[in-house]
């Protein structure tokens, strides 16, 4: 993808994502130009209209009933963007600011939020610059939108503030947009408003988690069925008729998968034959791994759906309608977001934890099937992964309090105008800790029945997975003596989170699901 379109339909989850992380550029189409130039003189048609109209002629929030003579308008909007730029703690990071501006940008493109069509187009030059504001974690409570983080990319287009260049260095905005060659905007009617009042810092995040998840469910079919390898599991459970019992449609993705990445594996075959197996059932962790990684596809799928919702929206308030209305309206409540944010934070808690329980397994002398303990080289001289257990263990606890929702909270603010808020910034910073511990738990899992695969020789596992375990090998030395873990995790953690570990596993099965 060499450039983004930006047009008044809408953006693709896929778009959003390139443009956020790999930086590709942006372009205003012609409709979109149009249809900017057309609302934006309904609001031009208003400015000396005696009848008041909120953003254009009235204050904001609890002020709306302020009256702004035409002479203040201007400072109405620059006051605005000022005094809403009221972020703080750490700086959020450059994908997640990056996604929230173009989002912003898709709503200006459709043209019902009356701006002019070259503070849309400063906005198209600040992405294409690489030029990033400087967003703090703190000041949004996802309604009237995320006011502060907004503000902050709103005040970097006027020439203020702080913003990242390219490189990544700290500068003043005014500074970084005249050595790029870009001129700040003067806000005129309506455009301060228009640059603060929406969902885009939330649903830029859940986006970006979206497309991260999709990658790691995958993955987490994988270290389950080398973990189900590893603690000689049978793969009979994951039969398709029987998963269609109950047709949940992520559940039996997931046991496709399982399906797929366990064939031809002689270790799986060499316990088929009751004779030399005396195990009835599996424990839950291995035996019903379709059902919990289903349900997480299955929600992840339908907060999906809520985002290909919301980037097909214009939030804005107040908006321009198509037959030149200038109505408020409530479509800045981040509820429906906020929401999906939360719901996608328990499931990811719940991959984790079932991941940490296999883990677990491996490790247990008394559980693992012949397995040395903790899969130490000499156990009590070695400790092997009983620590690298204690880190999932922390890690998936750090999750089950991630999982408590945000959306449920609301701490009324303007003077009781804005008396129900979403705090759906707030649930898309946790899932992004969430996602991130997430791929930790998976990682560690991976690294654990790697080894524990190791030591099953010489019964071979499955090609698809004797290719993810050759693939980890290449960056993390087999079985032996104690050595220096953590970098061995982290570079289990980089093979799980890029993606190296699904594409080792689908050169053999083909795309998974």
């Amino acid at each position: 993808m060499n450039k983004v379109l930006i047009g008044v339909g809408p953006l693709s989850a896929d778009e959003v994502v390139s443009v956020a992380r790999l930086g590709v550029t942006v372009e205003l189409a012609l409709d979109a130009q149009e249809e900017i130039k057309q609302s934006r003189k309904v609001i031009e048609d208003l400015a000396d209209d005696v009848t008041p109209h909120y953003g254009v002629s009235t204050g904001f929030g609890a002020l709306a009933t302020r009256h702004i003579p035409t002479e203040l308008r201007a400072q109405l909007q620059r006051s605005l963007v000022r005094s809403h730029a009221a972020g703080s703690g750490a700086e959020v990071e450059r994908e997640v600011v990056r996604a929230l501006m173009l989002l912003r940008l898709s709503t200006l493109a459709t043209g019902r939020t009356g701006v002019r069509l070259e503070t849309a187009q400063a906005y198209a030059d600040l992405l294409n610059a690489g030029i990033t504001p400087v967003v703090r974690e703190y000041g949004s409570l996802g309604c009237s939108g995320d006011l502060a983080p907004l503000a902050h990319c709103a005040l970097a287009v006027m020439g203020e503030g702080e913003v990242r260049d390219a490189e990544g260095n700290l500068k003043d905005a005014g500074e970084a947009l005249a050595a790029a060659g870009l001129t700040p905007v003067v806000l005129k009617e309506k455009e301060g408003l228009a640059l603060i009042n929406g969902t885009d810092g939330m649903l830029g995040q859940l986006v970006l988690a979206a497309h991260d998840l999709r990658r790691l469910l995958a993955t987490a079919d994988i270290t389950a069925a080398m973990s189900v390898e590893a603690q000689l599991g049978t793969d009979a459970v994951f039969a398709a008729d029987l998963q269609a019992l109950r047709p949940h449609p992520g559940q039996a993705a997931s046991a496709a998968n399982l399906r797929a990445v366990l064939a031809g594996s002689e270790i799986v075959a060499s316990h088929r034959d009751p004779a030399n197996c005396t195990r009835v059932q599996d424990a839950y962790s291995l035996r019903c791994t379709p059902q919990v990684h289903g349900a997480a596809r299955d929600t992840l799928a339908h907060c999906e759906t809520v985002a290909d919702r919301e980037l097909a929206s214009a939030v804005d308030n107040p908006v321009v309608t198509r037959d030149g209305r200038v109505e408020s309206n409530g479509n800045f409540h981040g509820a429906p977001v906020a929401c999906v944010l939360d719901f996608l934070a328990i499931s990811v808690a719940d991959i984790a934890s079932v991941a940490e329980r296999r883990t677990d397994r491996m490790l247990d002398v008394s559980r693992s099937h012949g397995l040395n303990a903790f899969l130490a080289d000499d156990p009590g001289v070695d400790s092997g992964h009983m620590i690298a257990q204690y880190t999932q263990a922390a890690i998936v606890s750090e999750l089950k309090r991630l999982a408590a929702p945000a959306s449920v909270d609301s701490i009324p603010s303007s003077a009781m105008q804005e008396d129900h808020v979403s705090m759906g910034w707030s649930a898309a910073r946790k899932l992004r800790r969430a996602v991130d511990g997430l791929t930790r738990v998976l990682a560690i899992e991976l690294l654990t029945a790697a080894r524990a695969l190791d030591l099953r020789a010489p019964l071979a596992p499955a090609p698809a997975t004797e290719a993810v375990r050759a693939g980890l090998r290449e960056l993390v030395e087999g079985p032996g003596t104690d050595r220096y873990l953590a970098p061995e995790i982290e570079a289990a953690v980089q093979y799980v989170a890029d993606g190296r570990a699904l594409a080792a596993a689908e050169s053999v099965t083909g795309r998974l699901h």
